[in-house]
């Protein structure tokens, strides 16, 4: 048997070691467009920072891990898929060639959103998606550096850490109304903006960059609130999209990302997908998500290999966690932290101390949560949320007074554990 995998990302390297481990004989090709070894993109700040080197970010620190597992490691650039012929065609070194397989998957990731600005290619702005744009940055970031960073995201804010340790001049712009709107409720990302700015970084908020243009050697960037700033650097962090462009006209049926099933199979036989690059069954709404965390992609890849080595494995859904540390302020959300139409929620909020934490119900059931600088709670919010336990008298108790929630989740699980018994 000949599995190929497409991206050499966590999720890719988890289903050729799962698959090693259960085919001992199959043959293992793992495809990466990068030419360094298989690394963690998440680690990229911390090479940023300096607590890392490069080397730090590799997946696997041994020189010769993958081939003491016997599985091939190849540079190129998969052009197209063809599933009637169980043939890939890849760019290797500008020359195509066509590779067969027996099972394939796809696990190319994400990549940048390049927003429609004028002036983005300019010299001076960058993405922070690969080591060669860390390798970029570093340079270009010295002390007293200008530096602009567009978006203010969970990956924005992960770079907005590094580059805050870096003692530059460091403005922040983010179109939505908070800060990491896709994981904070407006309260909590107020309070986040709050955080990072009595840091010393500026942050701009429902901005948009206009315009980018070259004034000797700095950029001058025009916003919409009307402010126009010189700086030296630009680093782009507005987004990503899954990675499926190459997929044009294999057939397989892709709209924000690969469908697959519990299963991981695409909608092509043999053909599995695992990773940011899906789009699979959210375990709160029952309805399709892209969910571009690095366990839900591991767990994705596992579940993957399993079946394409012969064996039986699924997945209950893809389950919403987020936890980040922005300049040491701790925030999480988990499930359907925005709430749902008809629910009842509980809140808290000491905004002197940056302590916040909501809780969403449907029914007696907690659904969602979100916290910020209490971590205590962590553990607690998701064990409710994913085990779907009936809170019963608990839920009016968590709606008087939230930060009870931990009382809550140990008599549930004690009450769990006596029915089993």
């Amino acid at each position: 048997m000949k599995h190929i995998i497409i991206g050499n990302g966590p999720a890719g390297i988890v289903a050729a070691e799962t698959i090693r481990k259960r085919s001992p004989h199959d043959q293992i090709l793992i495809i990466g467009a990068e030419p360094e070894p298989p690394y963690s993109r998440m680690a990229i700040p911390y090479l940023l920072i300096g607590n890392i080197q490069e080397s730090g970010t590799y997946l696997r620190k041994d020189p010769e891990h993958f081939k003491k597992l016997q599985i091939e490691l190849l540079q190129g650039r998969v052009i197209s898929v063809h599933p009637d012929l169980k043939k890939i065609k890849v760019d290797i070194n500008q020359k195509q060639e066509e590779l067969a397989y027996d099972k394939l998957l796809i696990a190319t990731g994400s990549t940048p959103i390049r927003p429609p600005i004028e002036g983005m290619d300019l010299p001076g702005v960058y993405s922070c998606w690969t080591l060669q744009d860390a390798r970029h940055i570093h340079e270009k970031t010295t002390k007293g550096t200008r530096v602009l960073q567009m978006g203010a995201g969970f990956i924005g804010c992960i770079i907005l850490e590094a580059l805050a340790s870096k003692d530059i001049e460091l403005t922040v712009v983010e179109m939505e109304n908070r800060m990491v709107p896709r994981m904070m409720t407006q309260t909590g990302g107020q309070m986040i903006k709050k955080w990072v700015e009595s840091k010393g970084v500026r942050v701009f908020t429902q901005t948009k960059v206009e315009k980018i243009t070259q004034d000797g050697k700095a950029l001058k960037v025009s916003l919409s609130n009307g402010k126009s700033l010189e700086v030296d650097t630009i680093i782009s962090a507005t987004g990503i999209k899954a990675n499926i462009d190459f997929l044009k006209g294999s057939g397989i049926h892709c709209e924000k990302g690969i469908f697959v099933d519990e299963y991981m199979k695409t909608s092509i036989p043999d053909i599995y997908a695992a990773g940011d690059v899906t789009e699979s069954i959210d375990f709160s709404t029952g309805h399709r998500m892209i969910n571009a965390i690095q366990p839900n992609a591991a767990d994705q890849a596992t579940i993957a290999a399993v079946n394409m080595s012969g064996g039986v494995a699924n997945t209950t859904g893809s389950f919403q966690v987020n936890v980040l540390d922005t300049l040491g302020l701790i925030s999480s959300s988990f499930g359907l932290w925005a709430g749902i139409e008809g629910g009842e929620h509980a809140e808290l909020v000491d905004e002197v101390n940056y302590k916040y934490l909501h809780l969403e119900f449907s029914d007696d059931m907690l659904v969602g949560a979100t916290s910020l600088g209490m971590t205590d709670h962590i553990g607690a919010m998701r064990g409710l949320i994913q085990t779907k336990v009936k809170l019963g008298h608990w839920k009016d108790k968590l709606l008087t007074d939230p930060t009870m929630i931990m009382q809550a989740y140990l008599e549930k699980g004690q009450e769990q554990a006596s029915w089993k018994s």
